[in-house]
């Protein structure tokens, strides 16, 4: 060899060793970078392979999911078979002599390892848990002809609990992945699948549990007699709105019917007040047990059940075995599956409107006691529609869905061993004295005396902070509260008591509850600091401030929270449901331990 050929043959050599680190590089790039999200919640990615099937598994869970809500029982059969045969090529993918390698190595293993489980999850829902559900028929879960078959509810029973299992098995399984050092993509991943599972879980369990309590609920054993309550979002309370217009509801093996309808102002006041908890007094002194219409200033809804149960039981000599409190947007959502609904003496409802209609627009043009008899009408009316007409079961359990989600629609039990098959469920309503995530609570209580609350456009954003050396972690929030009120024109039913000063103000009562076991630090309103009442209810501390909120004026109040001793980098806000929907964010953080 020359001396001139020496270089070039060492640089060849240069050139075909970057050549290979560089396919190295790309393949790598390749294994990770393809990991992809799928739209509309269905997770799918992998490599060249896992990849394919997976996004094409995505778009058919989106179809099936489509069929099954829309009833089209063959075809959603077709889709789940294709379903299953890309779930399952997706398992096999993940699950190779290389794939299992790749699992050990130090870099890339974590990641890889996530994809498996991920594909894994997929791949068990679409052969336990979906073919169960289009197996179970679904039309026994509504009512029909003013009846629920509790014959053919119990015999889906068994089915609902195998399904519920098998969701549950596999979020248990998603939640031991770890997911802080995991590469961005497949971390977001797992993050949105883990959310898709918590709500198909959240609707399992729910399904499971009403086929175990529906029946003795609705009189299997004996007549049952329930209040019905209608929070009147216009007027906040920490659980939604002011418990206005109630009815009995009587059950007697699944046969069900209204029977006495009235107003709580009807119930009067109560002196001495009724007993409290003792955090509850200190927080809300004894208005919750002297007035029906502020029980639910606190947000713990058993609470609020029980003293209004009371109540009515004082004053009419009845007693009821529960409370279920609903609000206008949830017959929104109801509107949608049974269509409009004609109140005598009124205006039709209807589902884009009813919310305007019953908090809004009833208070402008009827005196009181017109507007006690047309919401009188108005329940009974949606009331026989929901339970004579035939609607489609599955937009009907969408809404209740739905409504459930958004902590809409509140059940308590005066049996204890149903109270607690419900434990700390959305629809109990329970303020949890633990957290499994930091959860801080929002809640708002109306201040003016008035029906103001349907013009509040609130928002909050969560912002995990800071780990501190105690292992506590810094949260910051803040909240915002935007008025759409005009500065004339509202009637006195509307205007109220205007406590506020100035009858167009919103004043509101805005609670700060930390996580359980932490604090409220400090709080600034419009970037100056303000005061706060504060107490201490169910291990959260409570930290109330009075925002007064002029028409077309926006208010802001910044809050600095503690949470408990926590690694996690995640945290969840607990919200009063309004008449117009929250904008929120909440803004996570790695853990402590990175």
């Amino acid at each position: 060899m020359t001396e001139s050929e020496r270089p070039r043959r060492r640089r060849s050599r240069s050139r075909r060793r970057r050549r290979a680190r560089l396919r190295r590089a790309l393949l790598g790039a390749l294994v990770v970078g393809s990991l992809v999200l799928a739209a509309g919640g269905w997770i799918g990615f992998r490599g060249w392979q896992a990849r394919a099937h997976l996004v094409n598994a995505a778009g058919l869970a989106r179809e099936l999911s489509a069929q099954v809500v829309g009833g089209d029982t063959d075809r959603a059969l077709r889709t789940l078979s294709a379903l299953q045969e890309q779930s399952g090529a997706a398992r096999s993918a993940t699950s190779d002599p290389s794939w299992k390698l790749g699992r050990h190595t130090p870099v890339a293993g974590d990641d890889l390892d996530a994809v498996r489980l991920i594909a894994v999850a997929i791949d068990d829902l679409a052969r336990q848990a979906f073919p169960s559900l289009l197996r179970t028929d679904l039309t026994s879960l509504v009512p029909a002809s003013g009846r629920l078959d509790l014959a053919r509810l119990t015999s889906v029973s068994a089915e609902l609990a195998r399904v519920n299992d098998s969701v549950q098995g596999t979020r248990r399984n998603l939640a031991t992945v770890p997911a802080d050092k995991l590469v961005s993509q497949v971390r977001q991943a797992l993050t949105d699948l883990r959310g898709e599972i918590d709500r198909l879980a959240s609707l399992t369990a729910a399904a499971d549990q009403g086929a175990r309590l529906l029946p003795p609920l609705l009189g299997a054993s004996g007549p049952r007699r329930y209040l019905l309550v209608s929070q009147n979002l216009a007027e906040l309370r920490a659980t939604g709105g002011m418990f206005g217009a109630y009815a009995t509801i009587e059950a007697e093996n699944g046969r069900v019917r209204m029977g006495r309808q009235g107003s709580s102002a009807s119930l009067g006041r109560f002196s001495p007040a009724l007993k409290l908890p003792a955090e509850t007094r200190a927080v809300w002194t004894d208005l919750p047990g002297i007035y029906p219409a502020d029980v639910n200033l606190t947000p713990h809804f058993p609470t609020a059940a029980a003293l209004y149960r009371e109540m009515y039981r004082r004053k009419t000599g009845t007693t009821v075995d529960g409370v279920l409190a609903v609000d206008p947007v949830v017959l929104s959502y109801l509107l949608k599956a049974t269509g409009p609904v004609l109140v005598p003496g009124g205006v039709p409802l209807a589902s884009e409107k009813v919310v305007q209609t019953l908090l809004n627009e009833s208070y402008q043009r009827l005196d009181v006691a017109q507007q006690d008899a047309y919401f009188a009408s108005s329940a009974a009316a949606v009331f026989d529609a929901f339970f004579k007409k035939n609607v489609n079961p599955r937009v009907l359990l969408s809404a209740f869905d739905r409504a459930i989600t958004e902590r809409r629609i509140l059940f308590w039990s005066a049996h204890p061993e149903e109270q607690r098959t419900f434990g700390d469920s959305r629809m109990a309503g329970t303020l949890p004295e633990q957290d499994t995530v930091p959860t801080v609570g929002v809640f708002l209580n109306d201040g003016s005396g008035a029906k103001l609350g349907y013009y509040l456009r609130p928002t909050a954003n969560l912002t995990v902070g800071a780990c501190r050396p105690d292992g506590r972690r810094e949260l910051r929030l803040r909240v915002t509260l935007r008025s759409t009120a005009p500065k004339s024109g509202l009637s006195e039913s509307i205007l109220g008591l205007g406590l506020a000063g100035d009858p167009y103000t919103v004043r509101t009562l805005v609670s700060i509850y930390s996580p359980a076991g932490g604090s409220v630090l400090d709080a600034r309103l419009d970037g100056a600091e303000t005061a706060l009442g504060s107490g201490t209810e169910r291990r959260r501390q409570v930290a109330t401030a009075n925002v007064d909120i002029g028409p077309g004026a926006e208010r802001a109040l910044e809050v600095t929270v503690l949470t408990a001793k926590t690694g996690v980098g995640q945290a969840e806000l607990w919200l009063t449901p309004t008449a117009s929907p929250w904008t929120t964010q909440v803004h996570s953080a790695p853990s402590c331990d990175q």
